[in-house]
């Protein structure tokens, strides 16, 4: 039953607040993954079921993340990274990325002005991905919830905007091509030098992607870092919108990976990777 269902009823928002500090100590019992990626998929989708604008749907989507985060954070999850807007997403109708570019804009302000999550968890935000791409408004007010939050420490949120797997790993060759002409010998190039020049070279190795909707692909996003890791990240397709997904779906999602990286022999452990 999708979480917005239960928003209706009174003292929603207080139960949610609570659930979410004793799901995020029962789940600190228990294997954490370190790294979680999401890809937000269904906005669009969700306005048309709800007989809303589009605009509308993708603020829903944005609506439904912090709760998401603060479950995240409590559990002890080290970093999250969120595909917010695909380089793809430019070839859409001009007036739908006018809206997404506002809305960026807008929550990005409103973190920046009140970043109640981001003090109370200590969070970083890094914006990832080709940002010359982006209006210079949007730049700036992206570039100063970085600013504000760069001594945080205790845990990030990358934020892919805009961003592709294909324009990352792309990125990361010509960095590769340029440290070979200042003298790095081809025989000293290895996977290990690509990880070393994507944008999560500074993040835990990743542990876990959601995708929602129940589309069962992973549309450009963290491809290397999936593949590279792998059978070691676990990939969830959830049979809903995102912002229909909320903190009890996404405490079942922890719940079933602690319980695959403890019982199951496919995965080895977080702790195994971090003493490598």
């Amino acid at each position: 039953m999708p979480d917005t269902w239960l928003s209706t009823f009174p003292g929603y928002k207080s139960l949610i607040a609570q659930t979410k500090k004793v799901y995020g100590r029962i789940l600190q019992t228990g294997r954490v993954p370190q790294h979680i990626g999401f890809i937000m998929d269904g906005n669009r989708r969700y306005a048309r079921k709800s007989k809303i604008e589009v605009k509308e749907g993708h603020n829903a989507g944005s609506e439904s993340m912090a709760p998401l985060l603060e479950l995240c954070y409590e559990c002890g999850v080290d970093t999250v990274t969120v595909y917010a807007f695909s380089i793809e997403n430019f070839n859409r109708s001009d007036y739908e990325v006018s809206c997404l570019m506002s809305l960026a804009k807008a929550k990005f302000r409103v973190m920046c002005e009140h970043g109640e999550l981001a003090e109370e968890y200590g969070v970083r935000i890094r914006i990832l991905g080709n940002t010359a791409l982006l209006p210079q408004d949007v730049l700036e007010v992206l570039r100063a919830s970085e600013e504000i939050t760069k001594n945080n420490t205790r845990a990030t949120l990358n934020v892919c905007f805009p961003y592709t797997s294909r324009d990352e790993m792309t990125e990361a060759i010509k960095a590769v091509v340029g440290q070979a002409r200042d003298g790095l010998a081809l025989d000293e190039i290895s996977a290990e030098t690509i990880d070393a020049n994507l944008y999560t070279r500074d993040c835990p190795p990743l542990d876990l992607v959601v995708r929602t909707s129940n589309t069962n692909r992973l549309s450009d996003f963290l491809l290397w870092q999936t593949v590279n890791e792998a059978p070691r990240v676990v990939v969830e397709f959830v049979n809903c919108l995102w912002p229909e997904f909320g903190p009890f779906r996404m405490a079942w999602v922890l719940l079933k990976w602690s319980y695959l990286k403890t019982y199951s022999g496919a995965y080895r452990n977080t702790e195994d990777r971090k003493d490598k």
